[in-house]
């Protein structure tokens, strides 16, 4: 059953997923230079995922998320949409008081994009966007999304290192927000900015680089 964190999703993060960042190339960013091995289809797999209100301090953590979706293959490709996520699963989310949720996904596919590399580290600095979910539970209800609750256009910030094959959110470079809040004991509220962190593990390991 769907649970509350994949509200966002990471979604999702999604995760979900494989398009990373870190420090900035030279060449980095959404032309076509960038190098995808093997690409093709790709899973990703976290453990204990969190959503959390960032006015409310209110978190919400998952037992598992698990991500599907494609990889471009090849060379010479655009970073803009070098991945995306297809599906996003998330289970057993609760929040305070062990109050759990349900989660139902929308705007599916999710993208990749792919902004910056960093050949001394092998990382990649990138985005997830397209982002939507709206989440229900005992005496609570609302929508997670970018600049409206309706915009299909929650954008989350991560990195993927090439060398553990791990897609990493981070609380920043996103612009997460929940909307259309009902109940929620004031745990949640309408208009707050909302962050995704977690950590997957993507299968087959992509290398992602940029000259």
């Amino acid at each position: 059953m769907h649970k509350l964190m994949g509200a966002v999703p990471v979604s999702a993060a999604a995760l979900a997923l494989t398009a990373g960042l870190g420090a900035a190339s030279p060449n980095g960013g959404a032309s076509g230079t960038w190098t995808v091995q093997p690409g093709g289809s790709i899973k990703a797999t976290a453990s204990n995922p969190t959503l959390k209100d960032a006015v409310t301090g209110t978190t919400l953590t998952c037992k598992t998320l698990t991500a599907s979706g494609r990889a471009k293959p090849g060379s010479g490709l655009s970073g803009t949409g070098i991945a995306s996520i297809t599906s996003v699963t998330f289970t057993t989310c609760t929040g305070p008081a062990g109050l759990t949720f349900n989660v139902t996904p929308g705007h599916l596919p999710w993208k990749l994009n792919a902004k910056s590399y960093d050949a001394a580290t092998g990382v990649t600095k990138g985005t997830i966007t397209g982002a939507h979910g709206a989440l229900s539970g005992p005496g609570c209800s609302a929508v997670v999304d970018g600049t409206s609750a309706t915009a299909d256009n929650g954008t989350i910030g991560g990195t993927y290192t090439n060398s553990s094959h791990e897609l990493r959110t981070l609380t920043m470079g996103g612009n997460l927000h929940i909307y259309r809040v009902s109940g929620c004991f004031g745990l949640i509220r309408d208009g707050d900015a909302a962050t995704l962190k977690g950590t997957a593990s993507v299968t087959p390991g992509q290398t992602i680089t940029s000259p």
